[in-house]
């Protein structure tokens, strides 16, 4: 065998390909360490490239690059709501919390990195960023209730119920994933029921909602 036949071919990666390595290797630091302890360096030591080639892909500089990774991360996040409206809710919150809990328990540094993107390193756009994902998972759950237009007792129901699965989730994580994910999975689905429930007494929307959710059980 030859020494050219031995050598594996160098194939230079495409704008996406190049793009989407360094955003991986940024969001596993940002899940780490505070994003101010993190330099581009360290981001191009992790990727296997230059801090130029790290300016190049993000002339915004470590900002520019944490925006990125968070929007990134909220996009693919996103998708594990969108579950089509057919048969009863609860089968279909069901699948929808499968798909966001294996989402945590596959990508948990990203997890980790979008919500921390709240609180640490704060501005208006990484804050917007967060509060996209919650309200884009309140705008699925809001439909697949058949409510076009929620009044504030059923808004702050379902948008706190979020804020207890992200709570939930990250806990899980710190837990070395215990309880198993079908039993949170399962507990999570009772636990929108029954905050429902309490606020259908004071809602009569959220009780007419409660309500058709009793007819499609008995369905």
């Amino acid at each position: 065998m030859t020494p050219s036949a031995a050598t594996p071919a160098y194939r230079r990666l495409s704008v996406e390909e190049r793009r989407s390595q360094l955003l991986a290797a940024a969001l596993n630091l940002f899940a780490h360490r505070a994003p101010e302890d993190v330099s581009l360096d360290d981001v191009a030591e992790a990727a296997g490239v230059s801090r130029p080639l790290v300016y190049r892909y993000f002339p915004g500089g470590k900002q520019q690059l944490y925006e990125a990774a968070l929007r990134s991360a909220a996009e693919e996040l996103q998708l594990c709501f969108d579950e089509p409206r057919e048969g009863p809710l609860l089968p279909r919150l069901s699948r929808a919390l499968d798909r966001y809990l294996s989402f945590v328990d596959e990508h948990d540094t990203g997890f980790s990195a979008l919500l921390q993107g709240g609180s640490v390193v704060e501005t208006s756009r990484t804050t917007a960023i967060v509060d996209g994902v919650r309200r884009a998972a309140a705008e699925h759950i809001y439909s697949h209730l058949g409510v076009a237009e929620p009044g504030p007792r059923l808004r702050m129901t379902v948008r706190t119920w979020i804020t207890a699965v992200e709570a939930a989730s990250l806990i899980w994580l710190d837990e070395d994933k215990q309880p198993p994910v079908e039993e949170l999975r399962a507990w999570l689905v009772e636990q929108f029921m029954a905050v429902l429930a309490v606020t259908a007494a004071r809602d009569p929307q959220t009780a007419a909602v409660v309500g058709a959710l009793g007819e499609d059980g008995r369905d």
